[in-house]
């Protein structure tokens, strides 16, 4: 049940970074690249690639899981009866250490800080395939960030007078590696001193639904996580309690967490991290008093399709049902491997908004990806919006796709309206301010 290794591929699918397969023969990484490569060159559109693929040429099975990070290809390939969920695990965690330390993970990053990537990687994968350190704050303390290597080179200079080099003897810092695993608490940096002690909360939900044709919610389930960001002095014990913890279901926390005192009291007792971390992700569960477990779609889709030869028309109307403005609504049509072009005009509430760049909304044709995509700044609660148009084909019958994916974003809003009711802190005397903030999202797909 381990992984076999890591692969970082480029843009154009050409290895960058590498873990040591030295248990494997030369061409097996070989292989699992050269599958995946194949795979996106006969994707019929963008996203469409299974995110586990089968590598048939070896006498052993074996697959590569891959997730696309900065235009870039994190693979972790796999053997026999591992598990495919703890790779796609492992390369999340790794791109998250990899933001932690560089904030913009990309191909330029990579490459000049290749000596820090492969130390985090040495220090998270064994040789086994079995992951290691993950957390961010026990991993500064032996494998130093680009800025404090640069702050330390400028330092610590042999022109530098009474300054000791590093081979008189010179200390690296207190967060080298003599300091590593120096906390009793594994995920907190021991001696944390801060001038203004705070503890930000980001609750984040994501709707995830499909609609049928007749435009019944098929499924629509929330998915939620509880975003933290403390930068507390010491060793902060902190409780956090809910109005309404009945709303949460499934939950999986960070290790701080004492699952006990949640089970026991459905209150979250907890030694936080230094910086930022995922305190808890959730299920929303709703009230039993509702008819359906399907939460509400907060808009509506009514689209009338004409197909015809070598193309078709098209008539789309949104309407929003929420009281909260969406923001950032998109709208993504995939026309048909062969589509040629489109025209599409704007409305909204009858009366025309402008074309292409109008603040109420844009709409544009991606000949490559062959997708019509419809933009809408700021839906707001009132009005409808429509976009009319049509496509032309090089075949005389076109095969479009019989859905529309929809994304979203709703500012200071939860589908769960789950409320914190009090944070209290313990062990240390100062006050600290507490900041808690709402937002959701949605990814839907409406049938036709």
């Amino acid at each position: 049940m381990a992984i076999d290794g890591l692969i970082i591929l480029d843009p154009a699918g050409r290895p960058i970074i590498q873990s040591s397969y030295t248990t494997y023969p030369a061409a097996y990484p070989l292989l699992h690249i050269e599958a995946l490569n194949n795979a996106l060159a006969k994707a019929p559109r963008e996203g469409s690639v299974d995110p586990v693929i089968y590598v048939g040429e070896l006498s052993c099975s074996s697959a590569c899981c891959h997730v696309e990070v900065g235009g870039m290809r994190f693979v972790a390939t796999i053997s026999g009866d591992a598990d495919p969920l703890i790779a796609f695990a492992f390369l999340d965690a790794f791109t998250e250490i990899l933001q932690d330390y560089f904030g913009v993970v990309s191909v330029a990053t990579l490459k000049d800080n290749f000596d820090i990537v492969y130390q985090l990687l040495e220090e998270t994968l064994d040789s086994s395939g079995h992951p290691l350190t993950t957390s961010p704050n026990a991993l500064s303390d032996i494998v130093l960030s680009p800025s404090l290597i640069s702050k330390l080179l400028a330092s610590v200079s042999p022109a530098t007078p009474g300054v000791p080099s590093a081979r008189q003897g010179g200390s690296f810092g207190s967060n080298g590696a003599s300091g590593a695993f120096t906390s009793p608490i594994p995920w907190r940096k021991a001696g944390v001193r801060h001038n203004h002690n705070e503890i930000l909360f980001d609750v984040v939900e994501e709707m995830r639904g499909i609609v049928g044709k007749n435009g019944t919610t098929l499924v629509s389930n929330v998915f939620g996580k509880i975003e933290s960001n403390a930068k507390l002095s010491g060793t902060p014990d902190l409780t956090l309690t809910f109005t309404n913890p009945n709303v949460l279901t499934e939950c999986a926390f960070h290790p701080c967490v004492r699952l006990q005192k949640w089970i026991r009291d459905n209150a979250l007792s907890f030694v936080p991290p230094e910086g930022r971390f995922i305190l808890a992700d959730y299920q929303y569960k709703p009230p039993q008093s509702a008819l359906v477990s399907n939460v509400p779609i907060p808009l509506s889709l009514k689209a009338n399709m004409d197909m015809g030869e070598f193309g078709g028309t098209f008539a789309l109307t949104l309407t929003s049902r929420l009281i909260k403005v969406m923001e950032n609504l998109e709208l993504k049509f995939y026309l048909g491997e062969d589509a040629t072009s489109a025209q599409c005009t704007l409305s909204s509430a009858g009366s025309s908004v402008g074309s292409v760049g109008s603040a109420d909304g844009s709409w544009s044709f991606n000949s490559r990806t062959k997708t019509l995509r419809w933009e809408i700044l700021n839906m707001r609660s009132s009005g409808s919006w429509i976009l009319r148009g049509s496509w032309t084909s090089k075949i005389k019958a076109p095969r479009p796709a019989h859905a529309f994916q929809i994304s979203f974003e709703i500012p200071s809003y939860s589908f769960s309206s789950l409320k914190v009711d009090q944070l209290r802190l313990s062990s240390e005397t100062y006050k600290m301010y507490k900041g808690v903030r709402m937002r959701s999202k949605g990814s839907i797909e409406w049938r036709w």
